[in-house]
């Protein structure tokens, strides 16, 4: 069984940044990607980044590019979202997420980190 914790949540001012982890654990932890989602209140969940566990191909949704940047830290099961320029529409309990297969859906979510920007 595979678990994902994610930490580094907290309160920003717009134009700050933050970095969130995403640590996994497991016997067998072999994903074949590492996402990371996001939900604000009264909103539905909505895809952030994601990145190919062993090639390290990243994809991010249009309105984080430039500003968000997702990694993997191969060795010690950690997955990373380093988040600049911080706006207060990114204010959303942000979620990793494990898939398994190329097309599979992610079958594995951590319990959540609480990201709040003010203006």
């Amino acid at each position: 069984q595979v678990q994902l914790v994610e930490s580094g949540g907290g309160l920003v001012q717009a134009g700050g940044s933050l970095r969130l982890s995403c640590a996994a654990s497991g016997r067998t932890f072999s994903p074949h990607r590492m996402g990371w989602f996001r939900q604000a209140p009264g909103k539905e969940r909505e895809f952030v980044a994601y990145i190919i566990w062993s090639g390290g191909n990243t994809y991010y949704k249009n309105s984080v590019k430039g500003r968000f940047t997702i990694s993997r830290d191969y060795a010690k099961k950690t997955v990373y979202l380093q988040m600049n320029s911080l706006k207060p529409e990114d204010t959303a309990v942000y979620y990793c997420a494990a898939a398994e297969a190329p097309l599979g859906e992610y079958k594995y979510w951590g319990q959540g980190t609480q990201v709040t920007v003010s203006s």
